[in-house]
C-alpha cells in the first residue's frame, strides 16, 4: 500500500486487533458468539432488535437462527464482503473486501463500539477494551491474498488442544471452508476456493496445513501504512 493510498472499494484487506494489554476479549461462550454475530451481520447497516436473544440461538454446526427476510436484507445492503476470519482469546483476524466507499471504516467502527459497550457493561470494566484502532493490510496481489487466508486459518494451531484439529475450530472460517459454509453469502469463500481444482475444500485444507504463511508473517500483519 502506498503511503497516500487509503482503503478503496473493490480491494481486499487483512484486518486485525487485540485486547488492550493483551487482555482477553472473550471470557464466556456468549462473548465469542456475540462477536461472531457482529462480524457476520454488521457487514450491512441493518439494525437487529434483541441481539442477545439471537446470539443465544447459536449452534456451532448451523450458525444463528435468522429469518430469511433479515438474512436477505443484510446480504443486499453490505458495505463489506467477509472472506475469512479467526477469533482467538485475545485477538482476531478478518479478511474483507470493501464494497462501498468508507465501508470498512463503518463496519469496524460498528463492531468495535458495539462489542466494547457490551463487554465493558457485562464485566463492569473501565478503560479501553482494544489495544489500538484496528490495523489493515492491503492485499497487493493474489499470492498475498492466498497466504494471508492460510495465515488467518492457521491461528488455532497456537492452542494446544486444537493443534492438528484446526479445521474443526468453531471460531474460524476454516470450518466453513472445509466442512460446510454456515453463513451462505455472508462468507465470500469463492475468491479463495475457486483457485483450487478438484476437491476444492480438501485441497484448500491441505494448502493451509502445509502453508509457509508464518514465514511471511511480517508482510501479512504489518501494514505499510494504517489506512485510516
Amino acid at each position: 500500500m502506498s503511503m497516500k493510498r487509503s482503503i478503496a472499494p473493490g480491494e481486499y484487506y487483512h484486518i486485525f486487533n487485540r485486547g488492550a494489554h493483551r487482555q482477553g476479549l472473550f471470557r464466556e461462550r456468549s462473548d465469542w458468539t456475540r462477536f461472531l454475530f457482529e462480524i457476520l451481520y454488521f457487514q450491512s447497516p441493518i439494525q437487529f432488535k434483541n441481539v442477545a436473544r439471537i446470539v443465544r440461538t447459536f449452534d456451532a454446526e448451523v450458525g444463528f437462527d435468522i429469518s430469511e427476510h433479515d438474512f436477505g436484507n443484510v446480504l443486499k445492503a453490505r458495505n463489506v464482503e467477509l472472506v475469512a476470519y479467526c477469533l482467538m482469546s485475545n485477538h482476531f483476524h478478518l479478511m474483507v473486501r470493501e464494497l462501498a466507499d468508507g465501508g470498512v471504516s463503518r463496519y469496524m467502527q460498528r463492531i468495535g463500539d458495539a462489542y466494547a459497550k457490551y463487554f465493558v457493561s457485562k464485566y463492569q470494566l473501565s478503560g479501553h477494551l482494544f489495544e489500538s484502532p484496528y490495523k489493515a493490510v492491503h492485499m497487493e496481489d493474489n499470492r498475498q491474498l492466498l497466504y494471508t487466508s492460510a495465515y488467518i486459518h492457521q491461528n488455532p494451531h497456537e492452542i494446544k488442544t486444537w493443534r492438528g484439529k484446526e479445521e474443526h475450530y468453531p471460531w474460524s472460517s476454516l470450518y466453513d471452508y472445509v466442512t460446510a459454509n454456515r453463513w451462505g453469502g455472508l462468507l465470500a469463500q469463492e475468491i479463495i476456493l475457486d483457485q483450487f481444482e478438484g476437491s476444492k475444500s480438501s485441497n484448500y485444507a491441505d494448502f493451509v496445513r502445509t502453508s509457509t504463511a508464518k514465514v511471511f508473517e511480517k508482510e501479512l500483519v504489518v501494514p505499510k501504512k494504517n489506512p485510516r
